[in-house]
């Protein structure tokens, strides 16, 4: 117990927080119906594009980004995050995490909701992958800026995962693979906007 005390009390507030939400959430949805039933998430705050379009029911898009499907999704969600999202926070500080994480994660399901409209084929969707993914593009900016390495990750590791995140979701079913991408690609330009210059003083690389 002292071991998990101690690593929360390490973690960045902001991103822990966001985590603590969902998990919160997630334990609420249990208590009330079955988080793995599309109907019962789609009234409860996950993002179908025909209320969010027909009905005006924006808010859609930034609640589904706390809702998840089943355990095994938040927990895969919530592991990515509670590791990639401390180390961004850390480096970029509460408030430009917190516009990467919303602005990225409402961006990928913008972008789910357009080409949904565009196919008319429609599906109940939630999770914060959106939002993840674009804390995942914020940190390749600073792997970039930082020529290959951060907090001890490498440039090569760093795309491989990028890579391997991305493949996996393209050949797995019920994946919002646009939410990702439009994530992923939001998070890396508002970190190019945001982040901090590096200095060089005395040998030593600082972001400030």
């Amino acid at each position: 117990m002292e071991e998990v005390k101690d690593f929360l009390k390490s973690r960045s507030v902001v991103n822990l927080t966001i985590v603590t939400i969902n998990v919160v959430v997630f334990l609420m949805l249990e208590l009330y119906g079955d988080t793995e039933d599309a109907a019962f998430m789609a009234e409860h705050g996950a993002s179908y594009t025909p209320y969010i379009v027909y009905q005006g029911r924006y808010y859609l898009l930034i609640t589904s980004m706390f809702l998840h499907f089943g355990l095994d999704h938040l927990f895969n969600n919530m592991v990515v995050l509670i590791f990639l999202g401390d180390t961004l926070e850390k480096k970029l500080g509460k408030i430009r995490y917190l516009l990467i994480y919303f602005v990225g994660g409402i961006a990928g399901n913008c972008l789910s909701a357009f080409l949904e409209m565009k196919t008319a084929d429609y599906a109940v969707s939630a999770g914060a992958s959106g939002a993840i993914f674009a804390v995942i593009g914020a940190l390749l900016w600073m792997v970039i800026k930082n020529k290959g390495k951060l907090d001890g990750m490498s440039g090569q590791g760093f795309v491989l995962m990028i890579f391997l995140s991305v493949f996996e979701g393209f050949t797995s079913t019920g994946v919002d693979n646009s939410a990702h991408i439009g994530g992923l690609i939001v998070g890396f330009l508002l970190c190019v906007v945001l982040s901090p210059k590096v200095r060089k003083r005395e040998n030593e690389s600082r972001f400030l």
